[in-house]
């Protein structure tokens, strides 16, 4: 007879910053790490495991994305658990809640849309106390430009130019329901820059930097070094164009995922 399994889902948000990932990785620190740690030490005595939603990369932030847990011990009171979880974690990592889900959840496939926020800069260079979570770009830029840009990239297409090093194998093609830059009126701080822009990008699933090439042809634009057609190009997956511009990852935070 096989013993009894709980299922767990866990929101959490955390400062990537310091982290090289959420996936483990030898030898360096990483959220998943610091995950499995405390979950080791504050229930010693169950069997446990945990898969994310999905993974993000080195200094890549979450403000809340999800874990399930699963534990061959049952954990009677959330509310307890959760306290003595935060309280163990480093503060660079957060659980916000928890909920009982049952052995046919699957955290990947039942999850629906991701919204993922890049910040950015420009001009005069900022208090680098902001750096966590704001990436600087040094110059101008042409922000009319790169707006519309943005809101082009929607849709559902072949993103060859937007996938890291694909393989003959890889499935280049993908929707992306919304694309746009706006006016960070959100991410507030007496030492941000007095003003900062927002790309806000939702889909389904985004493979590997793509969010980041993404950024870097944007950024590119709106330094003039490529053209508008050039752009569109790169949203024609039969052209096969190569990006090479991987925008900063510090500037990156999954906002959300909704189920």
């Amino acid at each position: 007879m096989q013993p009894k399994r709980f299922y767990y889902l866990i929101s959490l948000q955390y400062l990537g910053f310091r982290f090289h990932g959420w996936q483990l990785q030898p030898d360096v620190p990483t959220v998943e790490l610091m995950v499995r740690k405390t979950l080791r030490f504050i229930l010693p005595d169950a069997k446990t495991k945990v898969l994310a939603c999905g993974r993000t990369d080195a200094k890549v932030s979450a403000n809340q994305t999800f874990i399930e847990l699963f534990s061959d011990v049952e954990l009677p009171n959330h509310e307890v658990f959760i306290g003595t979880f935060n309280y163990n974690l480093p503060s660079d990592i957060k659980a916000l809640e928890i909920k009982e889900v049952d052995e046919k959840f699957n955290i990947i496939q039942d999850s629906k849309t991701k919204n993922y926020h890049y910040y950015f800069a420009f001009g005069e260079k900022m208090n680098p106390l902001a750096a966590s979570l704001i990436s600087f770009i040094h110059g101008e830029l042409d922000l009319d430009l790169m707006q519309k840009a943005a809101h082009v990239y929607a849709g559902k297409r072949d993103y060859y130019s937007y996938t890291f090093r694909p393989k003959a194998k890889t499935d280049t093609n993908a929707e992306v329901i919304s694309c746009k830059i706006e006016e960070n009126n959100e991410l507030k701080a007496n030492f941000f820059p007095e003003k900062s822009y927002v790309l806000k990008i939702t889909g389904k699933g985004f493979k590997r930097n793509q969010i980041r090439l993404l950024m870097g042809i944007l950024i590119d634009l709106g330094r003039h070094k490529y053209d508008f057609d050039f752009f569109l190009d790169t949203l024609d997956g039969s052209k096969k164009i190569k990006l090479e511009h991987i925008a900063p990852a510090s500037g990156l935070i999954l906002q959300n995922v909704e189920f």
